[in-house]
C-alpha cells in the first residue's frame, strides 16, 4: 500500500486550469465517493482552494497513478493538459507535503493561517463521506497537531505580509485603541475590503467607505456595518477622519494637499493619520508637508512588509525542522501499521474464532438442547480453538529443546502467577 498526493496551485500551474480542476463544496460529497470507488483506492481526501487542488489517497500497490487518471477524467481533461504541471508525492514526501501546506509554508503568502481551516474542512467533508480508515485520519490528526505547534512555537504567522493587514496595524500603532477611532476607507476594492475586515476585527468605532460609485461603497459599507458616501463628497467627511487608508484605480490623487489642510483646521490640529497604498498614488505627497498630518506610502509599507518576510523565513526553517521530526514520527507509525499488528491481527482472529462457535451454541440451542449443554459445548469448543495453535506449537518446542521459546510462552501467558493461584485456591 502506498500514500500519495498528487495535485497542482499557484506554483505549478495557470489560474485558468487551477479553476477548471477546482471542486465546488455541493460537488465535494459526490467527487470524493467517486475518487474512493476507483480501482485501488481505499482511502481519500479532496483539498480545494482559489490556489490549489490537491488529492490524498491511500491505494493497493500498482494503483498510484489512478487518482491522476481520475482527476483528469473527472474535469474532462486530457493528460497531455494536465500532466506537466501536477506534483506527485509518495509516502513519507506526501505526508511532508501536507504538514507543509497546513503551516503556511507551501501558501502564496507564507506562514498565512487560512490553509488550516481549509484543510480541516477537506477533513471534514472526507468524514462525513466515509472515505477515510486508519491511515488518512491519523495523518490529518498528526497534521492539525503539527500546525499547532509550529504557530505556537515559531513566529511564522506572527507579522502581516498583506499590504491591507500592515496599513491597519500601522494605524493602530498611531491610535492605540481602535475602539476610539472614525477611518475613511477611499476605494472599494479587494484590498479596501481586506483593510475593512481587519479593521472590523479591531472594533473600529465607526467606519465611513468613499467610493466614485455609489452603489460600490454601499456594497461594501453593508457587509461591515459602515456609512457609505460618493467621492465627491468627500470633504464633507473627510475631518472625521482619524485615519485614511486610501486605495482606488485612479489615474490622478483623489485626496490633495488643500483638502487635507482644510480638514486638519476644521479638526483644530488634531492629528490625522493617512495610508495610501495605491499605485498611482491616491493622495497628493505634498500633504505629508501639513503640519499635524501623517502620511504613509506603499514604499513605507514595503520596508515593513519585507522585514516582516524575513521574520516569517527565518520561523519558517525552525518549522522545516519540526516538520521533518513530525514526519519521521508519522513514517514510524506508517510501517508499523503496514506490516501489520500482532496484537490486533491476534484479537480479530481469536473474535472469528468465537464468532464461529458462538454460531454453533446458538444452533444447539435453537435444535432443543439446554441452556447447560449449550455453554458446556461453547467454553469447551472455545478453549480448544484458543489454545490449539500455541499449544500445538509448544509440544514443538519441547520436543526441540527450544528453551527459549518455552521461557516466552511463561512470560507472555504468566504461567507462573496462573499456577500459584490455582495452587492458592
Amino acid at each position: 500500500m502506498a500514500l500519495i498526493a498528487v495535485g497542482l496551485n499557484h506554483q505549478t500551474a495557470p489560474v485558468a486550469l487551477r479553476e477548471r480542476v477546482a471542486f465546488a463544496v455541493e460537488a465535494m460529497p459526490p467527487a470524493l465517493g467517486e475518487l474512493a470507488a476507483q480501482p485501488g483506492v481505499q482511502e481519500a481526501a479532496i483539498l480545494s482552494t482559489c490556489n490549489r487542488t490537491e488529492l490524498y489517497c491511500t491505494v493497493e500497490a500498482g494503483a498510484e497513478d489512478v487518482p491522476a487518471d481520475w482527476l483528469n477524467r473527472h474535469h474532462g481533461l486530457t493528460h497531455a493538459r494536465v500532466d506537466e504541471f501536477l506534483y506527485r508525492h509518495a509516502d513519507a514526501a506526501a505526508v511532508r507535503h501536507l504538514f507543509r501546506v497546513a503551516t503556511g509554508l507551501e501558501s502564496m503568502v507564507l506562514g498565512e493561517p487560512q490553509i488550516l481551516g481549509q484543510v480541516k474542512d477537506a477533513y471534514a467533508f472526507a468524514r462525513e463521506a466515509h472515505t477515510l480508515r486508519s491511515p488518512l485520519e491519523r495523518l490529518f490528526q498528526n497534521t492539525f497537531a503539527v500546525a499547532k505547534r509550529v504557530r505556537s512555537d515559531t513566529l511564522i504567522g506572527a507579522n502581516p505580509v498583506s499590504v491591507a493587514f500592515t496599513a491597519v496595524r500601522l494605524a493602530e500603532r498611531a491610535f492605540t485603541d481602535l475602539g476610539q477611532a472614525c477611518v475613511l476607507l477611499i476605494g472599494a476594492g479587494e484590498t479596501i475590503e481586506l483593510a475593512a475586515r481587519h479593521l472590523c476585527e479591531a472594533n473600529v468605532r465607526r467606519l465611513i467607505v468613499a467610493n466614485r460609485t455609489l452603489d460600490n461603497a454601499q456594497a461594501l459599507a453593508t457587509r461591515f456595518g459602515a456609512y457609505a458616501i460618493a467621492l465627491a463628497d468627500l470633504d464633507k467627511h473627510l475631518a472625521d477622519a482619524d485615519i485614511v487608508i486610501a486605495s482606488t484605480a485612479s489615474r490622478d490623487p483623489v485626496l490633495s494637499r488643500a483638502q487635507v489642510e482644510t480638514a486638519i483646521a476644521r479638526r483644530r490640529r488634531r492629528p490625522m493619520f493617512l495610508v495610501d497604498i495605491a499605485v498611482p498614488r491616491d493622495i497628493d505627497p505634498a500633504v505629508a508637508q501639513v503640519e499635524d498630518v501623517y502620511l504613509y506610502t506603499i514604499d513605507d509599507l514595503r520596508g515593513i512588509i519585507d522585514d516582516n518576510l524575513r521574520s516569517r523565513r527565518e520561523a519558517a526553517q525552525q518549522a522545516e525542522a519540526m516538520i521533518e521530526l513530525s514526519v519521521d514520527h508519522f513514517m514510524g507509525w506508517w510501517h508499523a501499521w503496514h506490516a501489520g499488528n500482532p496484537v490486533v491481527d491476534l484479537r480479530r482472529h481469536a473474535e472469528h474464532d468465537r464468532d464461529l462457535v458462538l454460531a454453533k451454541a446458538r444452533a444447539l440451542l435453537a435444535r432443543g438442547r439446554s441452556p447447560e449443554q449449550a455453554l458446556e459445548f461453547l467454553a469447551h469448543t472455545l478453549t480448544n480453538k484458543l489454545l490449539h495453535a500455541p499449544s500445538a506449537q509448544l509440544r514443538e518446542a519441547a520436543l526441540r529443546g527450544d528453551d527459549d521459546l518455552l521461557q516466552t510462552a511463561e512470560r507472555l501467558f504468566d504461567l507462573k502467577h496462573a499456577a500459584n493461584h490455582q495452587r492458592e485456591r
